[in-house]
């Protein structure tokens, strides 16, 4: 049974956490690695480079959405998607993600958080979507 009170607002800790993560990670790619960098490492795995791009956009702007909760079913399913596709990198290292390489366990697990934010929606405390006000 779902808690209707409350709900709304585990939806808007799952969003917020998650906002600030893929942010750090996007930061990540652009203060440290760098993206020139972060290409080269894309090149590397059988990814095209300019792909790295597209997923610092995505992270950073992704981010923002969710805390914001501006469009937050179609962002965290792209989002989910991007750590399926990430998760496919670490496969051939196992299981755990303190393996050598880093395993799959921790890009599926925060996939799963982003399929279920889509279902779950925005949560409380969001910008979006906007609602159509009814007639009095």
């Amino acid at each position: 049974m779902i808690d209707a009170h409350t709900a709304p607002y585990g939806a808007l800790l799952l969003r917020v956490v998650s906002g600030a993560l893929f942010i750090a990670h996007a930061l990540v790619k652009l203060l440290v690695f760098t993206l020139p960098g972060t290409a080269k490492y894309f090149g590397a795995i059988g990814f095209p480079g300019w792909l790295a791009y597209v997923a610092f956009a995505l992270e950073l702007v992704g981010g923002g959405l969710l805390i914001i909760g501006l469009c937050v079913r179609p962002v965290a399913a792209l989002l989910g998607i991007e750590l399926l596709v990430i998760a496919s990198v670490h496969w051939p290292n196992g299981w755990v993600f303190t393996s050598k390489g880093g395993g799959w366990e921790y890009p599926v697990l925060w996939a799963a958080a982003m399929f279920a934010l889509a279902l779950i929606g925005s949560g409380a405390r969001s910008i979006g979507p906007l609602k159509k006000k009814t007639p009095a």
